[in-house]
């Protein structure tokens, strides 16, 4: 008779903590292969760019030659991807915008060859790139997340808010909480008008929350909408309220649909007392306010923060998309550059 399979409530003592254990070392075993093979394909990439390049300078080929090439390397290598005409030329760009060897042990070189493309097509300086590279390898951002990330203009968003932070929390955590504020949020998502009220933005935020706290960036938690406070015989309602795992502290969000006034951040102040005083426990840090106008004059934001001794900071927002029209028209799609990997006219 042969033998029963035992389920996991009748397996030994320990099976289940030994089977977990098991599945976590073949997942990082996994991830290790697939960078290992990946830095090889980005080495190999780079490798034959930078031949392109010194071939066509010291012996004068033209661009015909790539064409030439792309013909014969798919002919040796029927069943590999990656050498058509176009691919080549993307091979040719990435070695020319990074002339040193080193760089693919570096972010940009453990990144998929695709993101490389997208860094590649979508911005125009060693440096952009390789911030934007080192944030896909710190938040795992996939292809479409990076080119959204580089579409809203992350890198001159981020850090950039009026804040009090330096001045209210000790360093390291005033430097992440500087970092972890944009200036302006971008909430085209939504589909909303320019005229929308509060409530209904706040509304549509948690509708599509998963898209807020990418806007938002890492870290952040929903927490609720409209949370209660109940202070005295009275209620109040918090518009949004967010932990950060990384700050360890609650973050008080008000929404404001007018342009700024100093008078907003009276009630933002009256918010986090109450978290600090009702909801934070003694191992969390100092409840951070973030309060999100409409619009605001920033010497007025400024001299508002002047003389607050808790940390807060304001930032504007808009519902409509704010890409430059030179942007929408010049970058290449990631369709466009998925349809080029793969060979596009020329496979």
């Amino acid at each position: 008779m042969s033998e029963q399979p035992i389920s996991l409530t009748e397996a030994p003592a320990g099976y289940a903590d030994w089977l977990a254990e098991l599945k976590t070392r073949i997942h990082s075993a996994q991830q290790r292969a697939t960078l290992a093979v990946n830095r090889e394909l980005v080495q190999l990439y780079w490798q034959i760019g930078r031949d392109i390049l010194a071939r066509q300078a010291e012996q004068g080929w033209g661009a015909k030659v790539i064409e030439r090439l792309a013909q014969d390397l798919r002919t040796a290598f029927p069943t590999m991807k990656g050498f058509s005409r176009a691919n080549l030329m993307y091979m040719r760009a990435f070695a020319e915008a990074w002339p040193e060897a080193e760089i693919v042990q570096q972010a940009v070189g453990q990144l998929p060859w695709g993101h490389n493309l997208v860094l590649l097509s979508k911005l125009k300086t060693p440096s952009e790139r390789q911030w934007y590279a080192a944030k896909t390898l710190e938040h795992s951002w996939s292809r479409n997340v990076l080119v959204m990330q580089i579409e809203s203009n992350l890198l001159a968003r981020q850090g950039n808010a009026v804040t009090n932070f330096e001045a209210c929390l000790p360093k390291p955590q005033s430097d992440l909480a500087i970092e972890s504020i944009k200036d302006p949020y971008r909430f085209d998502f939504l589909g909303l008008s320019e005229a929308a009220q509060e409530r209904e933005i706040e509304g549509a935020l948690v509708q599509h929350v998963t898209q807020f706290l990418l806007e938002l960036g890492a870290g952040f938690a929903f927490v609720g909408r409209q949370v209660l406070l109940q202070v005295g015989d009275e209620e109040f309602f918090i518009d949004l309220l967010f932990y950060h795992l990384k700050l360890r502290c609650y973050v008080v969000i008000e929404l404001k649909t007018g342009k700024f006034k100093p008078e907003h951040l009276g009630q933002l102040s009256f918010y986090m007392t109450a978290v600090d005083r009702q909801v934070k426990v003694e191992q969390d840090s100092a409840t951070i306010g973030l309060l999100l106008c409409k619009s605001k004059d920033k010497v007025v934001a400024e001299y508002a923060l002047g003389d607050k001794t808790q940390p807060m900071g304001i930032a504007e927002y808009s519902l409509q998309n704010a890409l430059p029209e030179e942007l929408k028209t010049n970058l290449p799609s990631i369709e466009m550059l998925e349809r080029e990997l793969q060979g596009g006219e020329h496979e």
